[in-house]
């Protein structure tokens, strides 16, 4: 119970005041994909401690050492006399009904979610086929458009889209710019990262942490695409890249270099690179690891401790002590009188 309760606490506190510190930090717009990551392990972490908690609820313990009948024989003995009693059989069924409803609703999410953009992706994809015309020196189909916009489809149609508005305003720097940022996004596969933010987003809409990781991770996720294409381009031809194709949008299904945040990306790339350093990123890359292992470390916390291993955390059951019946030895009477003379 107490293994139990801690990592809830955990998670409680992790979902909660987490995404305030984390989404006013100015130091995720010099490493945004630290980070992502930072994001996707406090997630992880939080999914990971409650369905934890349910287990260590679920599945009693035993202290025990020796051979596999020993383990075999104290684990069965621990869950018969834990769900001996209409407590401990309600504790376990509410431990596995919270992990089993979150394992099942995040998988669904996900599944769903997964479904939904690989139907929409072809049915755009059918519709570039036939109304865009292949661009192969640019490595793209250009779409007939009054507004300059340019995204990527990614998945198995894979392929980067500019209107013929982009093409004729963007200059040949500022065009291959572009490019650059949506092959970005194409081999760092950051649809799959913004499907599993959003995921959890509507697995659980009502907690903090989940909606602000989406929001964030989609934003970072330009950012990191950003940096990437800055590596061959000059960020000013970027900037105005990004400027031009602030009104443009993309399908549900794409990635756009413009949109909603392109102005403010504007103003980052207009100011000079400040990287955040290699012992600042050390720091978060441990952050990361200790978040993800936090949940794992407190859930075998009784075995770690233990001088013995601990095979079935939560109630110690020691074996019922057999005394053998004791057994008194028959009283022999010598027989009485002479014994016969000869």
């Amino acid at each position: 119970m107490t293994v139990a309760v801690a990592l809830l606490a955990y998670a409680t506190v992790l979902a909660t005041v987490a995404p305030r510190l984390l989404r006013g930090a100015s130091w995720t717009d010099q490493a945004p994909r630290l980070a992502i990551c930072l994001w996707q392990a406090l997630s992880l972490s939080v999914l990971a401690a409650t369905a934890l908690a349910g287990l260590a609820l679920a599945v009693p313990s035993a202290r025990i050492s020796g051979d596999i009948a020993a383990w075999l024989r104290a684990c069965v003995m621990s869950l018969q006399h834990s769900y001996a009693t209409p407590g401990g059989a309600g504790i376990a069924g509410a431990g596995l009904t919270l992990t089993a409803t979150l394992l099942l609703r995040v998988a669904f999410c996900a599944t769903s979610a997964l479904t939904r953009a690989g139907r929409a992706r072809r049915t755009h994809a059918h519709t570039l086929a036939l109304l865009a015309r292949p661009a192969p020196a640019l490595g793209a189909v250009v779409l007939p458009h009054p507004t300059a916009a340019a995204y990527c489809l990614p998945g198995r149609t894979r392929r980067i889209v500019l209107t013929s508005a982009a093409v004729e305003t963007l200059s040949a720097d500022q065009l291959h710019a572009v490019l650059a940022h949506e092959r970005a996004h194409l081999t760092g596969r950051h649809h799959l990262v913004l499907t599993g933010a959003d995921a959890c987003a509507r697995a659980f809409p009502l907690v903090p942490l989940f909606t602000a990781a989406r929001a964030e991770v989609a934003r970072l996720l330009e950012l990191a695409a950003d940096d990437a294409a800055s590596r061959r381009h000059e960020r000013l031809s970027i900037a105005a890249a990004l400027a031009a194709l602030a009104g443009g949008g993309s399908p549900t299904s794409g990635l756009a270099a413009g949109g909603q945040t392109a102005l403010g990306r504007v103003r980052r790339l207009l100011r000079p690179a400040h990287p955040l350093g290699a012992a600042r990123t050390g720091l978060g890359t441990v952050a990361v690891a200790v978040l993800l292992l936090t949940p794992l470390v407190v859930a075998a916390g009784p075995a770690l401790a233990a001088t013995h291993a601990v095979y079935c955390p939560l109630s110690t059951v020691t074996p019922p002590t057999v005394t053998p019946p004791t057994v008194t030895p028959p009283t022999v009477t010598p027989p009485t009188g002479r014994p016969p003379t000869g």
